[in-house]
């Protein structure tokens, strides 16, 4: 739903915003037409005393040979629970902590600053760049593998925040020149020196390279891995709690995004972002199993460490 969001974005350069207003109300309804032929949830009916109900709700989402076992705390002391809930966690927080959303909000500043006419532009072009090379990730993360375009992607992101690190620490300041969201794009007081080329194109380059990077890897990614590596009984409340941790990660970063920009600068920050980044290359070669083509049980297996050859 958040891609459609942002290619949802295109109609507001040509459209009214009331129309624009109407064009958004269409996922959402859309939604909640399908929602009325969802089922109640198996653990609702059954704390209703409604017990073939919630065996018929369980076999309409899970499939006709779900079964009927659902989470204990005991459970967390099987690898084959906590391994995955734990890489589950981690990959929600090394997505936020790519950067991703700080990319986002400078995304028209950067285009401003590249002297683009027509500014607005620049969601619509980001929006566009994710779009596509999501849907390029769909195609090919049955072939390709999940670890290794995560792994592409992490290293194209890393390269791509230290190139903007170097683009802000040889751009000098501008007080004029605000986010949105009303961020300065550098609250350095010390005036820099005139930088002698005009490195806009560093900064168009390296948007492009972090958003395609991370549409094809570490942004849909985590959240196929994240479906495939929980056994049944305990995916809805693993899910939830890795769900929980992507969004307040989202939280404390956009909260803090500000203050970092003060402590360490943007060069600094993108910096940071880039070395989060290169973690995020580590983890994945140490941690993430390859998923692709396993049944539930053979990953189940490999995080108890009785998978076979």
């Amino acid at each position: 739903m958040g891609t459609l969001a942002i290619l949802l974005a295109t109609p507001g350069l040509f459209l009214d915003w009331r129309w624009l207003a109407i064009c958004s109300s269409i996922p959402p309804t859309l939604l909640m037409v399908c929602m009325c032929f969802m089922p109640e949830t198996p653990r609702f009916l059954l704390s209703q005393g409604k017990r073939r109900e919630a065996e018929e709700a369980l076999r309409f989402l899970r499939g006709p040979d779900a079964a009927g076992s659902s989470f204990q705390m005991s459970d967390l002391k099987d690898p084959g629970v906590y391994k995955p809930l734990i890489i589950g966690v981690m990959l929600m927080v090394f997505q936020q902590m790519t950067g991703i959303n700080a990319i986002m909000f400078y995304a028209e500043t950067i285009f401003e600053q590249a002297h683009f006419k027509e500014s607005d532009l620049a969601s619509v072009i980001v929006g566009t760049i994710q779009v596509v090379f999501t849907a390029v990730a769909a195609l090919i993360m049955d072939k390709a593998g999940r670890k290794i375009l995560l792994i592409i992607s992490g290293v194209a992101m890393a390269i791509s925040t230290t190139a903007f690190g170097v683009y802000f620490y040889l751009t000098p300041p501008k007080p004029s020149m605000t986010l949105q969201s009303g961020l300065l794009l550098d609250v350095q007081t010390s005036a820099a020196p005139e930088p002698h080329l005009d490195l806009a194109w560093l900064a168009l380059v390296s948007m492009a390279v972090f958003i395609t990077g991370f549409a094809i890897g570490w942004g849909p990614i985590p959240w196929l891995v994240m479906s495939e590596i929980f056994p049944a009984k305990v995916r809805g409340v693993a899910s939830a709690a890795c769900v929980l941790t992507n969004w307040s990660m989202a939280f404390i970063i956009t909260k803090n995004f500000q203050d970092m920009m003060g402590l360490l600068t943007s060069a600094g920050t993108f910096w940071l972002f880039a070395s989060m980044c290169a973690l995020n290359v580590v983890f994945t070669i140490a941690f993430i199993p390859e998923t692709k083509g396993k049944t539930l049980e053979q990953i189940e297996d490999t995080f108890r460490g009785t998978a076979g050859p």
